[in-house]
C-alpha cells in the first residue's frame, strides 16, 4: 500500500506492515514540493517498487496541482523516461 504522510513528509510504501520504500520531501509554500529522496529497503529491490512510488508521487503531486523540484537523482531519471510528468517540474 502506498501513502502520503505529510506529517513526516513521506510517500511510503508498506508490506506486510513493514515500510519498503519512501520518497522524502520538502513542501516549498502552497504550490510546490521537492522531492529529497528516494530509497527502497534492500529486501524489496527488483520489485518495482521505486517506480511504483514515484509515479503515485508524481501522480499525487498532478492531483494536487503542485510544481516539482526533483532534487532526487532516481526521480531525475525517471522523469527521462516518463515525459508526461515534464509539465509538472518548476522553472
Amino acid at each position: 500500500m502506498i501513502a502520503n504522510h505529510p506529517e513526516r513528509h513521506r510517500y511510503e510504501i508498506e508490506i506486510d506492515g513493514r515500510k519498503a520504500a519512501e520518497i522524502v520531501y520538502r513542501p516549498h509554500g502552497a504550490d510546490t514540493i521537492e522531492f529529497l529522496h528516494t530509497e527502497v529497503k534492500p529486501e524489496f529491490e527488483g520489485q518495482g517498487l521505486a517506480s511504483s512510488i514515484a509515479t503515485f508521487a508524481f501522480d499525487d503531486a498532478r492531483k494536487r496541482a503542485l510544481k516539482v523540484i526533483p532534487t532526487c537523482t532516481y526521480l531525475r531519471g525517471f522523469l527521462r523516461k516518463h515525459p508526461e510528468y515534464a509539465d509538472l517540474v518548476a522553472a
